[in-house]
């Protein structure tokens, strides 16, 4: 995979991202801006560099009456983000804010909306901290004068009233998604989005751990209700003393992207549509994107041109449907209509370069010269019956047609609920002949995203901030049953089953990940499935029988596990057959479970009860491959702290898949010599498709990982140690012992020319 270039840290780019809220506006050569906030603030830093003199207060500060008597009438410029909602008075600061401006000066307001539609899905007030106090409009907050006002969030209305009542006539709202401190997306407030927005916007929120609706798919209905920009989570307003107001309708930023390949989507009145690289090192991606056009055109497809004039990129406004829309439309009122316009958009594909290699059928696919990775529907308009396409930004040589093909599929389908009902994915896969090596080219595809995106830099804030589509299930199954339901149907599920036939229903990937997780401790008696193609086979070796095996069985003596992820007719269908003896597995959760310890050895049953240790149970995950001094000092350290150790051993196939070598000691041997180590309680083969550190969680429940301080600071790493310390458990580095590894034996064994029988 290729890495970024970049040495930024993540809070560098955490500051960057924020930027983007202001980083188009244009600013005055010379002028004199007020900043509502630190000099430590990103938006402090962008505005330095924007223009001339910047002077940071708080909002307390700027109201002082000394201050504002000195300052009367001398900023061109206020800028503010979410610090008005912090006062008790805001007609009252506003007014004293425009005061400071000069007759033709600029306020820039960042305002949270009490009605946002992230309020709505679950996220919580940024001030109080609880859900639904601003859709209330904090009915239950500050009804106390023991409870400490922090802020307050405004519907639009209210803060028009806000303005005009300090005397401020002259503004324009900006719609902001996803929040003030994510601001990808502006849209002016007479300007809608033409385009779809389940496909373009990853949410954000204060407490991600309480959503329990997905907001993207959302948009669409807002939009054609005529409730958008009423329901945007967060707005900056634009308001003017006595001057004009920005011509801007629209701007998209891709900050997160980096250096060079961070752009901005400006969107004029004026029918113009700009590109600007946000760094100097972008400029070579206007040029691409530029050459691609005119690369693009001369192969016959139909592009929207433009041209890099003053070193900005600019091409005219189309006013049309997007060809995601257009795509979409079509699937929802004729199926082979939608197929058939699917067929025109691959040939385009195939069209846009020369073929190296043709199809022979063997699903490998064409190859063509130049793949250009953005040729999908969601960078393409409709007009007068073909694709156009824009934004052309991305091109790899000698490029495999068919990561293009499943680029045109994910696309559409990303964030399109509905398309999946109306045509399973997989449909597609066969018809353009990516089944055979899919995951080849979902990797090469996700492999291109991820860089692109940052996600690996960026996944420690992104877990922060975005919401976990298993936790808003979760949130979502507590909201439809009452305590004593959910906890039996998705809580403690294995509470029950001593002495009980256990039965998984299902026999997909649920039910492999529960005999995977599971199957060791709760032997599993049977799996039966309503599919009847799959009646006889196997799975682990269990064989796959019909339901009316269940009712051979009196209704006591089973329990069942409903392994599948759409669990509700398997639900009606146990209920109308008399058996209520059932949970629902979800291969996300992390269930308790007893993990049994290995006895205490008779030297330390003689020396009595030992003194509790600071974790009562301990892990340490590893290949252990020839085992030596470093494996042995890591698993004594790990013991030193804990209660009982368990060691998680990377299978054989694990290691080859990660690693593409198979160890020199086979799994079977290796967990012989880590189970005779005396430091060691337990030790486990962890399965092949759950050997990540939250899955080894949710197999062991740990109060603590052990690991070598090589991987300190690792995005990956760094990530799991926020989910660990989220579950209660940490994360704890060992020094790593360097003069030995199993990576240095293979060497040596190689230098000294050891046959395998040495």
């Amino acid at each position: 995979m290729q890495t970024s270039k970049e040495d930024m840290s993540l809070d560098e780019r955490i500051r960057e991202i924020q930027k983007s809220l202001l980083r188009w506006y244009e600013f005055a050569a010379g002028s004199r801006i007020l900043y509502i906030g630190k000099e430590e603030d990103a938006l402090a830093e962008l505005l330095s560099a924007s223009a001339g003199t910047v002077v940071c207060l708080t909002w307390q500060e700027s109201c002082g009456a000394d201050w504002q008597e000195e300052n009367r009438g001398v900023f061109d410029y206020l800028v503010s983000v979410a610090d008005l909602e912090k006062s008790t008075q805001p007609q009252k600061v506003l007014a004293e804010w425009k005061a400071l401006l000069k007759p033709d000066g600029r306020m820039l307001l960042g305002m949270n909306n009490r009605l946002g539609l992230r309020y709505f899905c679950g996220d919580r007030d940024p001030y109080t901290g609880r859900s639904m106090d601003s859709i209330e409009d904090y009915k239950r907050a500050y009804v106390s004068k023991a409870d400490p006002f922090l802020g307050k969030t405004y519907d639009k209305e209210a803060l028009k009233s806000l303005l005009r009542g300090a005397g401020i006539e002259r503004f324009r709202f900006f719609s902001v998604l996803s929040d003030l401190k994510n601001p990808a997306f502006l849209y002016a407030e007479d300007y809608l989005p033409n385009e779809d927005l389940a496909n373009r916007v990853f949410p954000t929120y204060n407490h991600p751990e309480t959503v329990f609706l997905e907001e993207e798919p959302l948009y669409d209905s807002l939009i054609r209700n005529g409730m958008f920009h009423e329901m945007a989570n967060a707005w900056l307003i634009e308001c003017s003393l006595g001057g004009g107001l920005s011509d801007v309708c629209h701007v998209t930023g891709s900050t997160e992207r980096g250096k060079e390949d961070a752009l901005l989507t400006i969107i004029h009145k004026s029918g113009i549509v700009e590109k600007r690289a946000v760094y100097p090192e972008g400029e070579k991606r206007l040029e691409a994107l530029e050459a691609h056009g005119k690369e693009l055109k001369a192969r016959g497809l139909r592009v929207v041109e433009g041209r890099i004039e003053n070193g900005v990129y600019q091409m005219p406004y189309v006013e049309a449907e997007s060809g995601q829309l257009y795509l979409k439309r079509l699937l929802q009122g004729d199926k082979e209509e939608f197929l058939a316009a699917m067929d025109h958009f691959r040939d385009l594909i195939l069209a846009s370069s020369e073929i190296e290699k043709p199809d022979t059928g063997d699903g490998e696919g064409a190859i063509l010269r130049k793949g250009y990775l953005d040729l999908v529907p969601l960078n393409s308009f409709f007009v007068d019956g073909e694709f156009v396409f824009y934004d052309q930004e991305f091109c790899r040589e000698h490029y495999p047609a068919n990561v293009l093909f499943l680029r045109m599929i994910g696309s559409f389908y990303l964030g399109n609920g509905a398309a999946c009902r109306l045509l399973p994915v997989t449909e597609l896969y066969e018809r353009y002949g990516l089944t055979k090596h899919l995951e080849r080219w979902q990797r090469m595809e996700w492999e291109f995203l991820g860089n692109l995106l940052k996600r690996r830099e960026l996944q420690v804030y992104y877990e922060r901030c975005r919401r976990d589509p298993e936790i808003v299930n979760a949130n979502r199954q507590r909201m439809n049953y009452s305590e004593a339901e959910y906890q039996r149907l998705f809580g403690d599920i294995f509470k029950g089953t001593e002495a009980r036939k256990l039965v998984l229903f299902g026999s997909g990937t649920f039910a492999g990940r529960f005999l995977a997780m599971y199957g060791r401790d709760h032997p599993v008696w049977a799996v039966i499935d309503n599919n009847e193609s799959r009646w006889g086979k196997t799975l682990e070796g269990i064989e796959i029988r019909p339901p009316e095996l269940l009712k051979e069985l009196e209704p006591g003596d089973v329990k069942i596990f409903i392994c599948i992820k759409n669990y509700l007719s398997v639900m009606k269908q146990l209920e109308d057959l008399g058996l209520h003896n059932y949970s629902i597995f979800d291969p996300s959760k992390a269930y308790p479970r007893t993990v049994p310890a290995k006895a205490e050895s008779s030297e330390n049953a003689d020396k009595g009860e030992a003194p509790p240790k600071k974790y009562p149970v301990g892990y340490v995950a590893g290949v252990f491959d020839m085992f030596h001094a470093g494996h042995l000092n890591l698993l004594r350290k790990a013991k030193e702290q804990c209660g009982r150790l368990i060691v998680g051993l990377v299978s054989d196939e694990g290691v080859y898949r990660k690693k593409g070598k198979y160890p020199v000691i086979p799994c079977k041997d290796r967990l012989e010599i880590v189970r005779a180590c005396r430091y060691v309680d337990r030790a486990e083969e962890l399965p092949v498709s759950c050997d990540g550190i939250r899955d080894a969680y949710k197999l062991f429940r740990f109060d603590c990982q052990f690991t070598g301080d090589d991987h300190t600071g690792h995005p990956g790493w760094m990530a799991d140690k926020e989910y660990l310390e989220k579950q209660g458990a940490e994360l704890v580095f060992f020094p790593y012992t360097e003069r030995v590894s199993s990576t240095k034996l293979r060497q040596l064994l190689k230098e000294e020319g050891a046959t395998d029988e040495g």
